[in-house]
């Protein structure tokens, strides 16, 4: 009997060990798989952010959501802080969304939740709230600025988290601004300024302030600044005909340009009143002349002012008889024909004296001087040089006829013939 009750006592010990090992090893599984799972939020200010906690393995042990400041916002799904903004989405063993409408920059911050466990298991997600910029406002300009001044223009917007960019365009055009960020609690205010001397080329710009966050979805807040700049009168004096003739309809227009606007313009003759107020008719800045005729010539002047000065411009006008600018009209056609056969003739007259220059080079000397001691004259010279006296009578009469034939020719083509033979090869080449 002793033996059995001893085999049963052991028996009961190692089951009892064996039961109590597979009970603890279950436990500790479990317990390992029950971790709450979170995620960070980040939401633009105004809208809703959703709080997620998930758990893998839960053994019906309850969640729990708190704020930054630990306060409980749901234990299940049981509401446990009085915040109408802050409701229920969803509660399971394994779940708990709760949903918070209209969010400010005071709910940032890290959120917990927790598992009730033994210990009790927790995870942290931190909610962001993007600042959204309030629309920008253009301050320091005082319309209307005038010529020369100094202009100051600032940009500014606030309530932005992170701080927002200011970027500004002149006619859409980036300019570059000094920017300043001040912190003010939670969000920041930021100005940018722009300073420029304007001159009548600002007059009318658009200077555009255009606010940049990632809370705008990439569409920037922008507001717009038109400067007006005063400046005295600019004048130019425009004219209808090239070529003013007696009997045509002619206009002068005197361009005037100024802020304010000069009006009206005036409008003289040789330093006086217009003479003939039925042919000369102003129609605002315009100065029409029915009809042209010589009394017409002269100086015109048109001038303008506003409250900052005065500025004018001149037109010399020379009224033309239509029928003498027909008669002495140039012939071009007829002047580029005797051109033509003047250029030609010269030509010709070059290449002739070139090729006599090159065939009888030293013929003259070399000529004159044979014989020279028994020859009276040049003219005799030349006949006894080529060695044939029988016939010197005859020669002599064949230049004297060759010279006589010459001389009804121009002086100034025969200045070059001083002995019978250039002027024998001259007569050859003209014949």
């Amino acid at each position: 009997m002793m033996s059995k009750r001893h085999l049963l006592l052991v028996l009961y010990s190692v089951c009892g060990t064996v039961i109590k090992e597979a009970a603890t090893k279950s436990k500790a599984k479990g317990s390992q798989g029950q971790f709450p799972v979170t995620q960070n939020v980040t939401v633009v200010e105004g809208s809703a952010a959703n709080m997620t906690c998930r758990v893998d393995y839960n053994d019906n042990t309850s969640l729990q959501w708190s704020n930054p400041a630990q306060q409980t916002l749901f234990f299940g799904d049981k509401k446990a802080l009085r915040d109408n903004r802050i409701e229920l989405v969803r509660a399971s063993w394994k779940e708990l969304t709760i949903s918070i409408s209209d969010v400010t920059l005071s709910d940032e911050g890290q959120y917990t939740c927790s598992l009730f466990t033994m210990p009790v298991k927790t995870s942290k997600a931190f909610l962001t709230v993007l600042g959204v910029p309030e629309k920008p406002e253009i301050t320091g300009f005082t319309r209307p600025a005038v010529e020369g001044e100094e202009v100051t223009l600032t940009c500014t917007t606030s309530g932005s988290k992170p701080a927002a960019n200011i970027r500004w365009f002149r006619n859409d055009k980036e300019v570059q601004g000094v920017k300043e960020v001040n912190a003010t609690g939670r969000s920041f205010v930021v100005r940018s300024t722009v300073r420029l001397q304007v001159d009548r080329n600002d007059d009318g710009a658009a200077y555009t302030c255009s606010v940049e966050h990632v809370a705008l979805n990439s569409t920037p807040h922008q507001v717009t600044e038109v400067l007006e700049v005063h400046y005295a009168p600019q004048v130019e004096i425009v004219h209808s005909l090239i070529v003013p003739q007696e009997g045509q309809y002619f206009k002068l227009e005197c361009v005037s340009k100024g802020n304010p606007l000069p009006e009206p313009v005036l409008w003289t003759k040789d330093g006086g009143d217009l003479p003939d107020v039925e042919r000369m008719i102003v129609e605002g800045r315009e100065l029409i002349i029915t009809s042209l005729n010589k009394t017409d010539n002269g100086t015109y002047r048109c001038e303008a002012h506003n409250h900052l000065g005065s500025n004018s411009d001149e037109y010399v006008l020379f009224v033309y008889d239509p029928n003498a600018l027909t008669q002495h009209s140039p012939d071009h056609a007829l002047i580029g024909g005797v051109v033509a056969v003047v250029v030609f003739i010269s030509l010709c007259f070059i290449i002739v004296l070139g090729r006599y220059l090159a065939r009888h080079k030293g013929t003259y000397l070399t000529n004159e001087a044979k014989g020279a001691e028994d020859a009276p004259d040049a003219d005799t010279a030349i006949i006894n040089a080529d060695g044939n006296r029988a016939h010197a009578e005859e020669k002599k009469e064949y230049y004297q006829g060759a010279a006589r034939n010459v001389v009804h020719l121009k002086s100034e083509n025969l200045g070059f013939a001083n002995n019978y033979t250039l002027r024998e090869e001259y007569v050859r080449c003209i014949m």
